[in-house]
């Protein structure tokens, strides 16, 4: 039985997992160079046959080339074998863990309709309805992306930590900022739940992303809190495309 090499570099951490099947049994991340992790990997799991990356960064031709000569590689595009139908209009500017997600969040639970919230540095609203049709979502600005324009658009307010255990009054200026970042954030979530349900009945909801574990305590809807959901759907993938 082979392993397969799932790879999801984000603009803040680069991820490298193995699935055999559909069973994740390792996952590592890194802020700089991975491939000490993938020959870590390659030690560990000899059966490591197959590999897939998704990235939003750029890519250097060494790290592509070592893919390529080491494994039956994809590097996952806009020309890539999905198992849904991708309506979404401009296919080449989606960021394919947007898609990954979705492909992941549809393999789980396929003939739903199914809204995928991903916190990380964006929070992004993916939908995919019953059909298996990808129709597109919203991307607004995640925690630490609003804490950051808070420091950096004004002269007196700090760069603030969120955290999950947040009033709703804060009593100085960093609880408030505390609170319009993680409170406000929250609030955000919740209606957007609303609008997509008003227009998609029975729809099942996705939570993952890195800063999930701050909203998913706190939403008032039944939601699946799913981790790894990008790296789930890029294995899905690879198998669909039976290297």
């Amino acid at each position: 039985m082979s392993d397969k090499l799932v790879l999801d570099f984000g603009n803040t951490l680069k991820k490298a997992a193995v699935f055999r099947d559909n069973h994740l049994l390792d996952l590592r991340t890194s802020k700089k160079d991975i491939i000490d992790i993938i020959e870590d990997y390659k030690l560990e799991y000899p059966n490591i046959t197959k590999a897939i990356l998704s990235s939003v960064i750029n890519i250097d031709d060494h790290l592509m080339n070592y893919l390529n000569h080491h494994f039956k590689f994809i590097f996952f595009d806009q020309h890539t074998l999905i198992p849904i139908v991708n309506k979404y209009k401009t296919p080449e500017t989606l960021g394919k863990d947007r898609l990954a997600a979705v492909i992941g969040a549809y393999m789980l639970t396929p003939e739903k309709n199914i809204l995928i919230i991903d916190a990380g540095s964006s929070i992004t609203y993916e939908l995919i309805n019953e059909e298996g049709e990808y129709l597109g979502g919203a991307i607004s600005p995640g925690l630490n992306m609003r804490a950051r324009a808070l420091e950096t658009f004004t002269d007196k307010l700090p760069l603030v930590e969120p955290s999950v255990h947040t009033p709703l009054v804060g009593r100085n200026t960093k609880e408030s900022i505390k609170s319009g970042l993680v409170n406000a954030c929250l609030a955000e979530i919740q209606g957007m739940i609303y609008e997509f349900q008003a227009q998609y009945k029975e729809l099942n909801i996705f939570l993952t992303g890195g800063d999930a574990y701050y909203f998913e305590k706190r939403l008032k809807n039944n939601i699946f809190a799913s981790e790894n959901l990008v790296l789930k759907g890029l294995n899905y993938i690879l198998d669909f495309n039976e290297l």
